[in-house]
């Protein structure tokens, strides 16, 4: 294990063997070693992965893709078939709903046995609890058996007692989904939190904003291999084209993907792929002079240009033209698209030109443009194509703006005496 490592994961497998018929496991007892009656179900297969302290890695994958297995590994709640973990420091996990919990137990003696299975003595438990029970904000149900809970004051009670132990890795599976988004967010702060404190974290989430946001690294598995292991943008951006290459009635749309370069140095799109590649003659963003530029400034004007080849589209319902804004993170900032207000396109010309203006809103930074053509004709959004970073620009606002939004905002001084104001543009 290397020296600054807390997790190290080493080409792990979970093989489960699946019987066809419940006598078949009772004659593989009896003969074991002469003949197999079972097959083989891998969860996991050969999966590896460094963790650094501080370090908040993303997994993510559809369901069944063996997300849960390796945590459950992680955490020692299964035996893995092959390779090796090895753990520096305390793991606090909130895994499956209600895990670890003794449902005849009241909340309060929940969190005395599950942080002491953490590690913590008496002592520590005792001066945590007061902190415990108001994270959780479950009130006179602390003193209640947990199986009277909601799934919502499950999760408050778990997570709570996970961030109180003082642990040095924390682990979160989906379970936060079920909460309310007060919550959520307030679970999300705590994280953030902890990983400026240099907790090192494993987050599962489906939720591809939050891990954007939240992690340093993702990693991507798809029925139990690992299909990819890097930084969060491009790993993220390959497993979105991956669900919707694989959504039903979008067909088997060739795709490429760039995903080895820094987002900040990227000349070309991070993320490239859609069932018509090419059809996109130009995408950038203009000045009010038509000039094409990669820094704007206050307010300044600017003008999204998609230029795009109708004539393999011509007449497609649904058909709509789309811009997002991001920040480096993959965030969406602002989006726009001729889908909302229901616009139509020409079949005369071939080559068809789609401009969205809009101020410049954005805080000094780096940001990124995605251009998109697409087909919202169903529930399942088709991509013809989708290029994630078709252009890579700055802003500059000269007054101390913070957050990610400048908006023009009116502020008005109400005077007590006379009843008038002063106003500031």
């Amino acid at each position: 294990m290397s020296s600054d490592a807390v997790i190290k994961i080493d080409n792990l497998s979970k093989c489960y063997e699946v019987y066809d018929k419940p006598h078949k496991r009772l004659l593989q007892m009896l003969f074991r070693g002469k003949r197999k009656y079972f097959h083989e179900f891998w969860a996991l297969k050969s999966a590896s992965l460094d963790v650094k302290p501080g370090e908040t890695v993303g997994i993510i994958g559809s369901n069944g893709s063996g997300k849960s297995t390796l945590l459950q590994m992680l955490c020692g709640t299964l035996n893995p078939s092959s390779g090796t973990i090895t753990v520096k420091g305390r793991v606090a996990a909130l895994l499956e709903l209600g895990a670890g919990f003794n449902p005849e137990f009241t909340g309060k003696e929940n969190v005395y046995l599950n942080a002491a299975i953490l590690g913590l003595s008496r002592d520590e438990i005792d001066s945590q609890y007061a902190a415990i029970e108001e994270f959780a904000e479950i009130g006179e149900f602390i003193s209640q058996p947990v199986k009277t809970y909601s799934s919502g004051m499950y999760v408050r009670l778990a997570f709570s007692v996970a961030v109180h132990t003082k642990p040095s890795i924390l682990v979160v599976d989906e379970a936060l989904s079920v909460g309310d988004a007060r919550f959520q967010a307030k679970c999300l702060d705590r994280i953030k939190q902890m990983k400026e404190s240099g907790v090192s974290i494993l987050f599962v989430s489906h939720d591809v904003a939050a891990v954007r946001t939240l992690c340093d690294r993702a990693l991507w598995l798809d029925k139990g291999t690992v299909r990819g292991l890097g930084d969060v943008f491009p790993i993220t951006a390959q497993y979105t084209e991956h669900l919707f290459n694989n959504a039903p009635n979008t067909g088997n749309a060739p795709s490429k993907a760039v995903t080895d370069i820094e987002p900040h140095k990227a000349s070309q799109p991070i993320n490239h792929w859609g069932s018509h590649i090419g059809i996109i003659q130009d995408a950038g963003i203009y000045d009010s002079t038509g000039v094409k530029k990669n820094l704007y400034s206050d307010h300044e004007k600017m003008f999204v240009k998609i230029r795009f080849n109708i004539e393999a589209l011509r007449s497609i319902e649904g058909l709509s033209v789309s811009f997002s804004l991001k920040n480096l993170s993959g965030s969406d900032l602002i989006v726009g698209s001729t889908w909302n207000d229901k616009l139509k396109f020409s079949n005369d010309e071939k080559l068809q030109e789609v401009s969205f203006e809009l101020e410049n809103p954005l805080c000094s930074g780096e940001y990124l443009l995605v251009a998109a053509i697409e087909n919202r004709s169903s529930a399942t959004i088709h991509y013809y194509e989708y290029m994630e970073g078709a252009q890579y620009f700055s802003s500059s606002f000269l007054s101390n703006a913070s957050g990610q939004f400048m908006p023009r905002i009116s502020i008005n001084i109400e005077k007590s005496n006379s009843g008038k104001g002063a106003t500031t543009p």
